[in-house]
């Protein structure tokens, strides 16, 4: 297995899908239905904000996404939010998503999802991910990894707290979880 930077425009479909199959039940009431919340995705994903792993052949096995000043994994505009749900219809939902951001003005690296594909869960993929997350990290001088982890998601705390990750805060959703679908999220910090 090989993790690396960015991903093929051949390769974005795939991602757009895995991305849904992931985090789709926590966005769908915002950004569904499934194949309008897939186009979204498959627009604005950014391949400088990915890191991939692949087995020995080439074939996608998860992503890691990130968060910078600079942009996201999955980020995108106003206009591509029209493009997709039209003016009206993204101005919701840009208010709702805007609720789930994360500071990224801090000294810490923003992983902002990872995301196996199913043929490769269990296989060390998640892993590998985590150490070319931190990696990243300390190659680009940061002294710190966060991600946030939400309540539903106990196989991935699990994951991270295998790696070495730290739980420091705890958000609560209140009435929003009933929109996307869990209760709270957990802030992880690892020190790189």
């Amino acid at each position: 297995m090989k993790t690396s930077l960015g991903f093929s425009d051949d390769e974005r479909g795939k991602i757009a899908v895995l991305y849904w199959e992931a985090f789709g039940l926590k966005l769908n009431i915002v950004m569904g239905p499934d194949h309008r919340g897939i186009a979204f995705v498959n627009d604005v994903l950014d391949p400088t904000d990915a890191l991939c792993a692949r087995d020995d052949d080439g074939h996608l096995l998860g992503v890691a996404g990130f968060k910078t000043h600079d942009g996201a994994l999955v980020g995108g505009k106003a206009r591509d939010m029209a493009k997709h749900y039209g003016w009206v219809a993204s101005l919701w939902r840009i208010g709702l998503i805007s609720l789930l951001e994360r500071d990224t003005k801090n000294a810490r690296f923003l992983m902002d999802g990872i995301f196996i594909s199913n043929r490769a869960r269990g296989k060390g993929v998640g892993t590998a991910l985590l150490d070319a997350v931190c990696a990243e990290a300390k190659a680009r001088g940061y002294g710190e990894v966060r991600l946030d982890v939400i309540d539903t998601n106990p196989r991935a705390r699990a994951l991270y707290e295998r790696q070495g990750f730290v739980a420091t805060d705890t958000q609560h959703l209140g009435l929003l979880r009933h929109v996307f679908g869990f209760k709270s999220s957990e802030t992880m910090v690892w020190p790189v």
